[in-house]
């Protein structure tokens, strides 16, 4: 049977890795700017209704961190406002609702990975939007699944994988913080979870299917190590060497603080969906190598 999904967004990494992703027997309508804009309901609603889904996968999102610090209201108003508004269709629609969220959900300060009941506190402006998006979307519409990742990056639009891939192209050394660690995520390995748990919700309506769930990549990393890692790939392509320089938060201020720790606990999707996601180095490796070309 077809699986039809409608995904908000038109080019983000996430939905182009859906796209690419689909097979024959899933039908994807993706849905942006204009005809679709977070933050305006009316065009939410006209849009998703008009949309013929089993299950409505809400991908977009306003994702400028440090901007978002001098655009508090804007960011509100699409990650906050907007996700409410798709979660109205999605009631209205009686359709199962995946929202992606996020780590800056999390002050960053705690030892250990944050399972999902850990307490929130989100330090920037991004993260209070996203917060209030999930706090939205629980009382709009309780047939959801919250799916918190962290640190994307694919072959599809902007990312920190690819940065390092453009610099490393006129530079010998790059300096990259050292003392903030997460967990890399392909947005491929993402598109492949997020269509496993579309097919359960819409066969399983076990209330233990939904809720917040972490999705990300497994094993954890600094942004040093994630470019090194990159770069080394990137060599075995044929790439000349890069250094990289290990630097602190303290040395690269930004307007919006990020989470010393971004590490999720993913066992809560594994024992209920049965859903892990590959070792962060080997999607690495698989997201450069078609970046850059075959090892040589």
């Amino acid at each position: 049977m077809t699986l039809r999904l409608a995904v908000t967004g038109l080019t983000g990494q996430v939905v182009s890795a859906l796209i690419e992703r689909a097979g024959k027997d899933v039908e994807i309508t993706a849905l942006g700017r204009p005809q679709l804009d977070l933050g305006l309901r009316n065009a939410v609603l006209a849009s998703l209704r008009h949309a013929r889904c089993d299950v409505i996968i809400n991908a977009a999102a306003y994702t400028a961190v440090d901007k978002a610090e001098s655009e508090a209201d804007i960011a509100m108003r699409v990650n906050g406002e907007g996700a409410g508004h798709v979660a109205e269709a999605a009631a209205e629609l009686n359709a199962p609702l995946l929202h992606l969220s996020t780590d800056y959900v999390f002050d960053g300060t705690l030892a250990r990975p944050y399972r999902e009941d850990d307490p929130t506190g989100p330090s920037s402006a991004y993260g209070r939007s996203k917060l209030a998006g999930e706090e939205t979307i629980r009382a709009i519409h309780p047939n959801h699944v919250i799916l918190r990742t962290a640190w994307v990056y694919s072959p599809f639009g902007a990312n920190f994988v690819k940065t390092m891939l453009r610099l490393g192209e006129t530079r010998e050394e790059v300096a990259v913080v050292a003392d903030q660690v997460g967990n890399p995520t392909s947005a491929i390995d993402i598109a492949d979870a997020l269509l496993l748990i579309a097919r359960r919700v819409v066969d399983d309506p076990a209330a233990s299917l939904r809720g917040v769930f972490n999705l990300t990549g497994a094993g954890e990393a600094s942004w040093a190590d994630l470019a090194e890692a990159t770069f080394a790939t990137a060599q075995t392509c044929g790439r000349r060497p890069v250094r990289v320089r290990r630097i602190s938060t303290a040395d690269y201020p930004t307007p919006a603080l990020r989470p010393a720790n971004s590490r999720l606990d993913n066992r809560k999707l594994a024992e209920r969906y049965g859903v892990a996601l590959p070792p962060w180095r080997q999607s690495l490796e698989s997201c450069v190598t078609r970046l850059v070309g075959q090892p040589r």
